[in-house]
């Protein structure tokens, strides 16, 4: 069974099974294309199918003062699949690696999906110094000098990462670093370029990674360089028109960029998002910022 026979089936399902998607759907003007769920319903509304209950509780991170979505996982199994096979797809194997995380901010927090997703790839790490480095950028540095030849991936979210680069830039051009978040009202909004310029410069490296997920979406798009994300087999990117959400635009053009996860079987696969962006002809995509008045929160919040 091809991608578009199971996207259909799944949509079928969800139609039937999820009431606030059918809700949704039952309102939407008559189309042959997918309609998809706006992000924002997750704040209000329990996105769940019928019969499923939650394993897990995932939130957003969002800034303060702003509602946090909340997405009711039925399956973290499904999820744990979902992450791992992506991440094997575009990088090997975690015990490869040393994986070292500085994501302050969403462990400050409970119920981070990416914390635990994080914190499944550190314990697939073969390397003893693997790990969380919250605010301790010395002995992140120290651990880094220590891992001089080894294979290294560094995820942070973004204003941490420049933080870090600003005290203790040093010379490793094999180093994976991997941006994700953008800066959370941390830091002044720069663009991704300037922000992988600055990387690029402090660490030697020739490309700076970028992670493309949100607290909605149980799989993740990778960029390896220059901010083109690719997606798993399982996920596919539809750009529609940000003044009529339901009208598919053509590769190149500028619009709202709307998700299909078929790892979200048991909420909704089928999810528009706040990010603006275009399709390539090559199956990548980037993201070019976030539509007007949505909650500057999640990942890749940065202006091209």
């Amino acid at each position: 069974m091809n991608f578009e026979e199971l996207a259909h089936q799944v949509y079928d399902f969800q139609c039937k099974e999820n009431a606030t998607f059918k809700a949704f759907v039952s309102l939407a003007p008559p189309s042959t294309n997918y309609v998809f769920l706006p992000v924002d319903f997750f704040k209000t509304q329990q996105v769940i199918c019928n019969g499923y209950k939650a394993e897990a509780i995932f939130t957003s991170s969002g800034t303060t003062g702003m509602e946090p979505s909340t997405h009711h996982v039925a399956s973290l199994a499904v999820y744990e699949e979902s992450f791992l096979t992506a991440f094997r797809l575009f990088y090997g194997n975690p015990s490869d690696y040393c994986i070292l995380a500085l994501l302050p901010g969403y462990l400050e927090r409970n119920n981070s999906s990416l914390v635990y997703m994080t914190q499944k790839l550190i314990e697939l790490s073969a390397n003893p110094l693997s790990g969380f480095c919250l605010n301790d950028f010395e002995k992140l540095f120290d651990i880094l000098i220590q891992l001089k030849d080894k294979k290294v991936i560094l995820l942070g979210v973004t204003f941490a990462l420049l933080d870090f680069a600003e005290k203790y830039a040093f010379h490793k051009p094999d180093l994976i670093i991997m941006e994700t978040g953008g800066m959370k009202g941390r830091r002044e909004e720069i663009t991704r370029n300037e922000v992988h310029a600055a990387l690029k410069n402090a660490f030697g490296v020739e490309h700076v990674h970028s992670e493309y997920g949100m607290t909605e979406l149980l799989s993740q798009a990778y960029a390896m360089k220059d901010g083109r994300f690719f997606t798993p087999p399982w996920v596919k990117v539809i750009v529609t028109d940000a003044n009529d959400p339901f009208t598919t635009l053509e590769l190149g053009k500028t619009g709202i960029i709307n998700v299909i996860d078929l790892a979200n079987i048991y909420s909704c696969s089928f999810i528009q998002t706040a990010d603006l962006g275009k399709l390539h002809i090559d199956g990548s995509f980037e993201v070019l910022g976030r539509l007007d008045n949505s909650d500057t929160r999640g990942c890749s919040l940065m202006y091209l």
